[in-house]
């Protein structure tokens, strides 16, 4: 039945997160996006981390992705784009630089045989089943201690994405648009 479980999710996940990159439409790949967070969460319930699933569907699948939705919307997803003219030269030979450099960073270490450091430290808070404290409250207690700054400061960068992409959305009132013709005609 364990095999059936990760099978099913890790089919629900890929097909999502390749809906997500050959999406045209970016609502459907913000939808692919919800599809590939519920694979993760039932990937995390079959172990054993039901906090972990809970958090992966209400935080992620519900407020990030309704997020994304939101400034989707907000930019206007009605308006087509010429693909033909690149507003900043070099970028894409650029991305795809970056994008060899970074799949290097990944594979070299395990083609060379030095891929224990990938993991990480087994426990870097502590063992999360000891005593009779419960796992919830242990997560709590070092996230609102010793992960407090980067906690905070992800809730601000996503602020400051939302207020940047209002910012950036925002068309002119009809009264602005009239002053700027008036202005214009010689």
């Amino acid at each position: 039945m364990d095999w059936a479980v990760f099978i099913v999710a890790a089919i629900a996940i890929l097909a999502g997160a390749v809906g997500v990159v050959t999406s045209r439409n970016p609502v459907h790949a913000a939808l692919n996006l919800v599809l590939t967070l519920f694979g993760v969460a039932v990937l995390f319930v079959a172990q054993q981390a039901h906090f972990l699933a809970v958090v992966q569907v209400i935080v992620y699948a519900g407020a990030i992705v309704v997020l994304f939705l939101f400034v989707i919307m907000l930019l206007g997803v009605d308006q087509s784009e010429n693909l033909e003219v690149e507003p900043l030269a070099g970028q894409r030979p650029a991305a795809v630089g970056i994008g060899i450099a970074a799949l290097a960073a990944l594979l070299l270490p395990i083609l060379f045989g030095k891929w224990q450091w990938l993991s990480g430290q087994a426990s870097v808070v502590g063992p999360a089943h000891t005593g009779t404290d419960p796992n919830v409250n242990r997560l709590a207690k070092a996230l609102f201690t010793r992960y407090l700054l980067p906690f905070e400061a992800t809730s601000v960068l996503l602020v400051i994405a939302v207020v940047g992409a209002v910012v950036l959305a925002r068309r002119p009132l009809s009264s602005e648009r009239r002053a700027e013709t008036v202005t214009e005609e010689p």
